[in-house]
C-alpha cells in the first residue's frame, strides 16, 4: 500500500492510533508474528514427542549396556526420574513421563531394533576387510554349554572386537564346525572373505610360552607342552582344506 493510502486507512480505520509512535507499530508487529498458531502447536508437539521417543531408545540402550532387567526402565528409572523433576527442578512430571514409554515390552523392541542394526552394519564392514574369528566357550549353572564366536578387525586404524554370534555348543566336533560355517554362511553372504588367521596362531604361541614359564617345569613337562601343541596343529591341517584358506 503506498504511503499516502496508508496514512488515510489509517485515519480512517484507527483513528485511536494516528498519534502512536514507531516504538508501537513495532510492539504490534512482534506479537503477531509471534501469535500461536496451529503450525507453531503442532510442531511444538512434534518435537517433545521426538524428544521422548529419543531418551526412550538412549535409556533402552543403557539398560541393555548395563544388563540389567527390561523391567527396570518402568520400576526405576520412570519414577527416579518423576522424583527429579519435581523435587529439584519443581515441574510438573506427569506430561514427560507419559512421553517416554519404558515398558517392558518397548523396551525389548528397543534393544531388538538397536541390536539389528548393529549386527547389519557389522556383517555389511566385514565383507569389505580382513577379519579374524576367535572361538571361546562359557558354561551356565546347568552345565550347559556355549559357543562365542567374535570377531577381530581394524577399522580406523583401531582394532576392534565384536561378538559375531552365542549358540548352544555341540559336542560333536563334526557338528560344531558345521554349526560354525552354517553360521558364517548366514551372517555373510554374496562375497567371499579372505580369514585372517594370524592372529589366533600367535594367541596359542602364546600360551605355550606362558606354560613353559613356570618355576617346576622339566623336561617331561616341557615334552608334554609341546607334543599337545604339536598335535593340535597337526589335528588342524588334517581338518582344514588349505583351499579354505587363502
Amino acid at each position: 500500500m503506498k504511503p499516502s493510502k496508508l496514512q488515510d486507512h489509517l485515519r480512517r480505520c484507527h483513528p485511536d492510533k494516528t498519534e502512536k509512535n514507531l516504538k508501537y507499530f513495532q510492539t504490534l508487529k512482534d506479537k503477531f508474528q509471534k501469535r500461536p498458531t496451529l503450525d507453531r502447536m503442532f510442531a511444538s508437539t512434534s518435537q517433545r514427542n521426538d524428544d521422548g521417543l529419543r531418551a526412550s531408545y538412549n535409556i533402552s540402550l543403557l539398560i541393555a549396556k548395563s544388563g540389567k532387567p527390561h523391567t527396570i526402565g518402568e520400576k526405576l528409572i520412570l519414577p527416579a526420574v518423576e522424583e527429579v523433576l519435581k523435587t529439584v527442578l519443581h515441574k510438573p512430571a506427569s506430561d514427560i513421563i507419559k512421553r517416554i514409554p519404558l515398558i517392558n515390552n518397548t523396551v525389548e523392541r528397543r534393544i531388538d531394533e538397536m541390536s539389528s542394526d548393529i549386527e547389519s552394519f557389522l556383517c555389511n564392514y566385514l565383507q569389505t576387510t580382513h577379519f579374524s574369528i576367535p572361538l571361546d566357550e562359557s558354561t551356565f549353572p546347568d552345565n550347559a554349554a556355549l559357543l562365542l564366536a567374535y570377531v577381530r578387525f581394524i577399522m580406523n586404524q583401531a582394532i576392534y572386537e565384536e561378538l559375531l554370534f552365542a549358540r548352544t555348543l555341540i559336542t560333536d566336533t563334526k557338528e560344531l564346525l558345521d554349526t560354525k560355517d552354517k553360521i558364517l554362511k548366514e551372517k555373510i553372504m554374496k562375497r567371499k572373505t579372505e580369514i585372517a588367521y594370524l592372529t589366533d596362531l600367535f594367541t596359542k604361541f602364546n600360551m605355550v610360552n606362558l606354560q613353559l614359564q613356570v618355576d617346576n617345569l622339566n623336561l617331561i613337562k616341557t615334552k608334554s607342552i609341546l607334543s599337545a601343541f604339536l598335535a593340535r596343529v597337526k589335528l588342524m591341517k588334517q581338518n582344514v582344506p588349505p583351499q579354505e584358506i587363502e
